[in-house]
């Protein structure tokens, strides 16, 4: 069957029309078209070069529905991106030591030899605490006292600092806690005052019930997250407790939940819009997050080998993944993250650019897939141009 040509929906400067095209091709075959519904955003210097969206999308009204320039969809992982802002933004304001013992500001969780374990190791998935110990069910992400209490309460599973292990689901409660602890607001609160509000940016960590017309569903992936894990390995008790179903991000409780590695909603522009001051030094837009001696200790190297839960090698700074033999970028000062089934959020200093893709089709990819990896490949031709 021939292919059928799309015009995506929103702005795209000329200078980056094979960007638009990139994108269009991922709706670009009748029979199996790689995305359904899918947004993507672009910002150079703090301009929003590209904001595109396309497709159609599931949401409260039934399905089918146009995908608009305000649907907000669970980006999944790529919420641990703007978690870990938060973080940042609080050693920027001498808050909060990203070398410093977690302990200090969470006493509890000295407990069963975490005394030493230091708020980067949280940050750069080296705490050894990527899962519960105790058995959780879906719901009880929902209960942030339990999640946080259970794990200053348990040991690490391995030697802190030393190897990286994906903190899939916990590594937004550890990290949300410690605002928590710093500030006395949640992570949503932090997140929605000091970060997307001053930016105008469309991205909530719990949902409120305001936006729920605007929510669109995810299309689950073929095979479920733990696929043949062997059942008594670090991987099944990370990404099997609990059992996730994707189908659980359409319900009511998911969206009001704070479950800040995992659960939050926005769109491609949002994302973009939220790392553009990190892209251009820490300012953009008239909007202040962080000074460049923050955004220096981002690539301080964590840790570089193969991970004890994704199949892959890991690089990891200080709250981003970093470029590595697995994660090749053209820009060594590039900080990224991707969540499950393939939303993207990519932060390049040298080009002082950001890119960001979500969607609502996931593919089997943990953090990216080649759909958004193809758009990314066409922003640096354009750039080079």
């Amino acid at each position: 069957m021939s292919a059928t040509i799309i015009e995506p929906h929103g702005h795209c400067a000329e200078r980056f029309a094979a960007v638009a095209d990139a994108f269009a091709a991922n709706f670009g075959e009748d029979s199996d078209p790689q995305d359904v519904g899918a947004g993507i955003a672009v910002t150079v210097e703090g301009e929003l070069v590209v904001d595109l969206w396309h497709g159609t999308v599931e949401t409260d009204a039934g399905p089918d529905q146009p995908w608009q320039a305000d649907t907000i969809i669970n980006v999944w992982s790529t919420t641990k991106t703007v978690s870990a802002l938060a973080c940042l933004m609080l050693a920027d304001q001498g808050e909060l030591d990203l070398h410093g013992r977690v302990a200090a500001v969470w006493p509890e969780f000295a407990a069963n030899g975490k005394d030493a374990i230091e708020v980067r190791h949280i940050m750069s998935h080296t705490a050894g605490l990527s899962g519960w110990d105790a058995p959780m069910a879906p719901e009880e992400l929902y209960d942030w006292d339990k999640a946080t209490s259970l794990l200053a309460a348990q040991a690490p599973w391995w030697e802190p600092g030393t190897v990286s292990g994906y903190h899939a689901i916990t590594q937004g409660y550890l990290e949300g806690e410690i605002v928590r602890r710093v500030t006395g607001q949640t992570i949503g609160q932090f997140v929605a005052e000091h970060i997307t509000r001053p930016l105008g940016a469309d991205f909530h960590i719990g949902t409120e019930a305001a936006h729920d017309s605007r929510v669109g569903y995810v299309i689950p992936p073929p095979t479920p997250a733990v696929g043949d894990l062997a059942p008594d390995s670090i991987a099944m008790k990370t990404l099997g407790n609990p059992p996730l179903d994707a189908r659980q991000s359409a319900t009511i409780p998911w969206r009001r939940a704070e479950i800040p590695a995992a659960g939050g909603h926005g769109n491609a522009r949002s994302v973009a819009q939220i790392h553009a001051p990190m892209a251009n030094g820490g300012e953009a837009n008239g909007v202040r997050l962080l000074g460049p001696a923050t955004i220096d200790a981002v690539f301080e190297e964590q840790c570089h080998g193969q991970d004890l839960i994704l199949p892959i090698v890991l690089r990891h700074g200080i709250g981003f993944g970093l470029p590595s033999e697995s994660a090749p970028f053209p820009s060594p000062r590039t900080a990224f993250w991707g969540g499950w089934g393939g939303s993207l959020a990519i932060v390049d200093l040298d080009q002082r650019m950001t890119f960001s893709y979500v969607m609502n089709r996931m593919g089997e990819g943990t953090v990216g897939d080649l759909r958004g990896i193809t758009i990314l490949m066409a922003i640096y031709g354009a750039l080079a141009a």
